[in-house]
């Protein structure tokens, strides 16, 4: 495409620093090779085939996805080893699912024989064993069970249903988001990783030949990479980064590959100014990190503070340090929680030294069935 200035771009618009993105696969590439564990990272996070490609030529073994949605988009792009890491649940969704393991290679994660029993039903329809994760309660206490004999006995019971292979194990240390230091998060993922190794060996000594284990979360990848057994992790939000990568100690600012450019449409009183990005584009989740407060960083004004979120309007706060920006200045905001900011635009625009190199359809925005 012709290149475009960024400063040309309407708004809002969701930008990606491709020399920043690119460090980032690079890096996650580089660390998971060194530690000899394989690299499934989920796609979550951009929901663009082309980003997902990047990661699979860097070395990526597959993808991991959470909705059916987001997987037939990747499989319709070409990518042929999925994890659902979600449950599936319903005769709609099951024969998706029968769709899709016709045509490519689908694992999916279980915590329950309920969710189990229609996936074996899949199984039998297509004609093959469906590789199974079974899900472990690490500690988020989200989904997945209390690990060890609980495990062993949802595996005996998939077992029994038939045209299922229990070939590994997953967890999600989404709970160190509530970790006070660096040490906390560490110790977090290393607790998360070891539990997932330890249940792992338990469904081994009950007869299952248990390939994978699988921790996924951005914040606490090196740490589970340093644990013995682990064959592969799940990171996300590494590609980007954001407030809260940031805040977890996972990243620094440097690392934050996208933000959101808005406008500034009002000027309504001194101590406040409001832009063009709300929660429908920045989404509502909670910075993590004691020094922003509200509901992003502005890397280009890092001491306004974007205060208030409704669906259109983002309300700044500001002091002397805002005291000169007019209508029509930008703001470029690195959001709290990128995943849910990016879920909302149609397209990214990717850009090199302040002009547009190309553009990024976000394939499987919206897939949320």
């Amino acid at each position: 495409m012709e290149q475009l200035p960024v400063s040309n771009l309407d708004t809002p618009a969701f930008v990606i620093d491709l020399d920043r993105l690119e460090r980032n696969l690079d890096a996650m590439a580089q660390l998971t090779r060194q530690a000899g564990v394989k690299l499934r990272p989920h796609v979550k996070t951009h929901k663009s085939p082309l980003i997902a490609r990047w990661q699979l030529d860097r070395g990526a073994v597959g993808i991991a996805v959470a909705k059916l949605g987001e997987a037939e988009v990747m499989a319709d792009a070409g990518i042929t080893d999925i994890l659902i890491a979600y449950p599936i649940v319903g005769e709609p969704k099951l024969r998706r699912l029968a769709d899709l393991c016709r045509r490519t290679e689908i694992r999916v994660a279980v915590d329950s024989v309920a969710v189990a029993t229609g996936i074996s039903q899949v199984g039998r329809q297509v004609g093959r064993d469906i590789p199974v994760y079974l899900e472990v309660d690490t500690g988020l206490h989200r989904m997945g069970l209390e690990p060890g004999e609980p495990v062993v006995r949802l595996a005996r019971a998939v077992r029994d249903l038939g045209a299922l292979e229990v070939v590994g194990v997953m967890g999600h240390a989404g709970h160190v988001a509530a970790a006070s230091t660096p040490e906390d998060a560490a110790r977090v993922g290393e607790d998360d990783a070891r539990t997932l190794v330890a249940t792992a060996e338990s469904l081994r000594q009950a007869g299952f030949d248990i390939r994978e284990v699988s921790p996924g979360s951005t914040p606490t990848t090196r740490q589970a990479l340093g644990v013995p057994g682990v064959t592969e992790v799940r990171p996300g939000t590494y590609v980007f980064n954001d407030v809260n990568t940031v805040a977890r100690w996972a990243a620094t600012w440097e690392d934050c590959a996208a933000w959101v450019v808005a406008t500034v449409v009002s000027r309504p009183a001194a101590d406040r100014l409001v832009i063009d990005a709300g929660s429908k584009v920045l989404s509502r989740d909670p910075s993590l990190h004691p020094e922003v407060p509200g509901f992003g960083r502005v890397r280009n004004h890092p001491g306004l503070v974007l205060d208030r979120l409704s669906e259109e309007h983002g309300v700044v706060r500001i002091g002397l340090q805002g005291s000169a920006l007019e209508v029509g200045d930008r703001l470029e905001i690195i959001p709290n929680h990128v995943c849910t900011s990016l879920a909302n635009f149609e397209v990214a625009y990717g850009v090199r030294h302040g002009q547009v190199e190309t553009m990024i359809p976000i394939a499987a925005r919206g897939k949320f069935q």
